[in-house]
């Protein structure tokens, strides 16, 4: 219990200190949004109302807390751009960036994980060889190129589905799906690729060590060795890689997003930053970093229960 009241006042504190240093890079960065709003044109009255009525008048660390009160009430301000509450349009955008995350997390988890394990208890020297080459160039091709390719191989070419034309999740789920499976194929190949490769050495490990020479000794066959033995051992590794992979995965929607034109908080970001409404790029930072730092909780969680060396330390 004392540990996980620490895991939990770290979660909280690093999402603070997050907050605050997005907070604080806005406020340093080139560009102020009154420009953007009222155009090169303004008078300096004009302009100085506006910083008024935005509070962008006040002392940083006023504004901060101001900002952090609000947020933990569930109020993420008003976006500068659209006139209308951060709030409504994370909710707009969200589920397609959740629904495109959780599918390229579980096509890496459901094609890594048997693939590691063929991988690891292939005897023959040539496949290994071959498998270790075919898992190199694909870790090798940036996700962002792997978008392009899929685009015009499988949209254009085999018109299996139309770029651009993206349904929401809100109007039509089983489309958004089909769509959003192709951009989940960009994000997932190359993590399918580190996690089965990290999964092939991981039980090439195991197999070496003493408890599976007993196992084999005592007329275990192999296949019952890797699967009750091997193989819980070797995913500790593989969890926390998988924890990680579903904290880039997110981050890379963003640069997705914009190759298949999804409709997300990627795009919602970028498009965000160059307009410089702040209130909505600051809630998108913290949404990804409460993210990250979640998925890991949940691994540290979970190698805590599958390796109880852990919990001892």
């Amino acid at each position: 219990m004392r540990a996980l009241l620490k895991k939990l006042l770290a979660f909280a504190g690093t999402l603070l200190l997050v907050s605050f240093l997005a907070f604080l890079a806005f406020q340093v960065i080139p560009g102020d949004p009154t420009t953007k709003l009222l155009g090169t044109n303004a008078t300096p009255e004009q302009v100085q109302a506006l910083r008024e009525s935005l509070g962008l008048d006040k002392p940083v660390l006023v504004r901060f807390w101001l900002w952090l009160t609000d947020f933990l009430h569930g109020d993420f301000g008003t976006s500068y751009s659209y006139k209308m509450p951060v709030a409504e349009m994370l909710a707009d955008k969200l589920p397609a960036t959740i629904l495109l995350t959780v599918l390229s997390f579980a096509l890496t988890a459901v094609a890594a994980i048997p693939l590691g394990i063929a991988a690891g208890s292939i005897k023959n020297r040539a496949a290994d060889r071959l498998f270790l080459v075919l898992d190199q160039a694909v870790m090798a091709v940036p996700p962002f190129f792997l978008g392009i390719l899929i685009c015009f191989l499988l949209g254009l070419v085999l018109r299996l589905f139309v770029p651009g034309d993206f349904v929401r999740p809100q109007d039509d789920l089983a489309g958004s799906l089909h769509y959003l499976l192709f951009p989940a194929l960009s994000l997932a190949l190359p993590r399918i690729a580190m996690t089965a490769k990290m999964l092939r050495s991981s039980i090439r490990k195991e197999m070496g060590q003493y408890y599976v020479l007993t196992a084999r000794s005592r007329g275990t066959k192999p296949a019952a060795v890797l699967l009750r033995h091997v193989l819980r051992n070797a995913m500790i590794p593989v969890v926390t890689f998988l924890a990680v992979s579903a904290a880039e995965i997110m981050t890379g929607t963003i640069i997705i997003e914009q190759v298949f034109t999804v409709p997300g908080i990627g795009r919602l970001l970028m498009a965000s930053i160059g307009n410089r409404d702040f209130p909505v790029v600051q809630a998108i930072v913290v949404l990804l970093a409460a993210w990250i730092v979640a998925v890991n909780f949940l691994a540290d969680i979970i190698n805590e229960w599958m390796d109880p060396r852990v919990r001892l330390r």
